[in-house]
């Protein structure tokens, strides 16, 4: 006879949108069990954090928790993000963004980081659990039936609600027939951790750095120190760049790319690779629909973007707190639209970071970016979203983002040409 327990809410995955959304319901009073397919430490890519992030740290209780353990895990203090292309150098420094709100951040080992909030919400109240897959849900008038195996172990979990956290795993849009294929092309990265051993006293490693390759400006490389002198590396690009040499290894692959960027090359030129390089493809995804009759979709399991400008883990964030004060207020008997108050408010920061992707990748965002004669209310502004505050609608650029965005590009380009 399958075992059957009951809880408020069940969520799938111990990641950061899992472990945010799961301590602030435990904090409301919320029974909460967290099933996690994964043991924790692992490895998982987009170390880099925005500010806008720390204030769902803290609305989760775990600020003080990262602050604290900081230095011994390795995070790497962040107050910007710099861009290198082909001789030219542009940088913004976060604490001078237009919107209010913190300007400071980290960059982090996710193996370590994701295993720090989640033993936090454990610490908080969650029953988070380890080694659990989730292989089938059904659903009843009175509640939400997870099938969760456990090795050879099935067990059944009723929830009043169930959020999936599970990321790149996308267990109910895989399970419910909700995956959609992206608006955004094909791409592929390539990347590893290294000890970087740079020795530049120009790079600060208080910032992403992200260089644009010399001679395609649809492949760039991200480098994100940490305090240790490690630092996460990787290459994106379209898929067919890498088809070219489709008979080199991954590590092969990565060191090739290196080379052609002679910057990047001589800033690496001592480096050694910590860990096996890895490569990701088709990454970006969409689902249909983001929540239904008794559960939503959280981060990447509903819609994950591009990792230019390290999104991932805000909308991530962003989406656990949206949804878990929404659901709050269900199992509390208040009236919600999980329409407006969950999908339409999470989608606006999306769209925002979405045309900021395209237009990258366009080469518009780049020209942007890389303009010398900077206006400075309109750079603090572009800083605010590049600092992840891209639901706040007082910013022009985020009000309305295409029409400013393309009219800033024309100015920029116009500018450009006259020089």
């Amino acid at each position: 006879m399958t075992e059957v327990e009951n809880c408020d809410v069940a969520i799938i995955g111990a990641g950061p949108s899992g472990a945010v959304a799961a301590s602030i319901l435990v904090k409301k009073g919320w029974n909460v069990i967290v099933v996690e397919k994964e043991s924790f430490p692992r490895f998982s890519i987009g170390e880099s954090l925005l500010p806008y992030c720390m204030n769902f740290i803290e609305e989760a209780g775990m600020l003080d928790t990262v602050i604290d353990n900081a230095d011994l895990l390795g995070f790497q203090f962040k107050d910007g993000a710099a861009f290198y292309r082909d001789g030219e150098h542009s940088s913004f420094d976060f604490n001078k963004k237009f919107s209010d709100g913190p300007g400071t951040t980290y960059q982090v080992k996710r193996a370590v980081f994701d295993k720090l909030l989640a033993d936090r919400s454990a610490e908080i109240g969650a029953d988070v659990r380890y080694k659990q897959e989730v292989t089938g849900i059904s659903f009843s008038d009175e509640h939400a039936t997870l099938t969760v195996k456990d090795n050879d172990k099935e067990s059944a979990i009723n929830a009043k609600f169930v959020l999936d956290a599970s990321g790149f795993g996308r267990v109910l849009p895989r399970l419910l027939s909700l995956e959609l294929p992206s608006t955004l092309s094909n791409r592929k990265a390539v990347f590893c951790h290294m000890e970087d051993n740079i020795t530049d006293t120009q790079h600060d490693r208080n910032k992403i750095l992200i260089t644009v390759h010399p001679t395609h400006n649809d492949i760039w490389f991200w480098l994100i120190p940490f305090s240790d002198g490690t630092c996460s590396f990787g290459v994106v690009g379209d898929v067919k760049y890498f088809d070219e040499n489709e008979e080199l290894t991954n590590e092969e692959m990565l060191d090739l790319f290196i080379s052609q960027e002679p910057h990047l090359a001589q800033l690496l030129k001592d480096h050694k690779k910590t860990t096996p390089v890895n490569a990701l493809q088709g990454y970006s995804s969409d689902v249909t629909r983001l929540y239904g009759d008794k559960f939503a979709l959280l981060g990447n399991a509903g819609e994950f973007l591009d990792p230019v400008f390290s999104s991932g883990v805000t909308i991530a964030m962003c989406s656990a707190s949206l949804a878990a004060n929404t659901l709050d207020k269900q199992l509390r008997g208040d009236k919600v639209c999980w329409e407006q108050d969950y999908s339409e408010s999470l989608k606006a920061g999306v769209e925002v970071f979405k045309h900021f992707v395209m237009s990258w990748y366009d080469t518009n965002l780049q020209n942007v970016i890389f303009f010398h004669e900077e206006d400075n209310d309109v750079k603090g502004m572009i800083c605010s979203i590049l600092a992840g505050y891209a639901w706040d609608d007082k910013n022009p650029y985020v009000a309305k983002t295409e029409r400013r965005l393309a009219a800033l590009v024309d100015i920029c380009n116009e500018e450009e040409t006259s020089l």
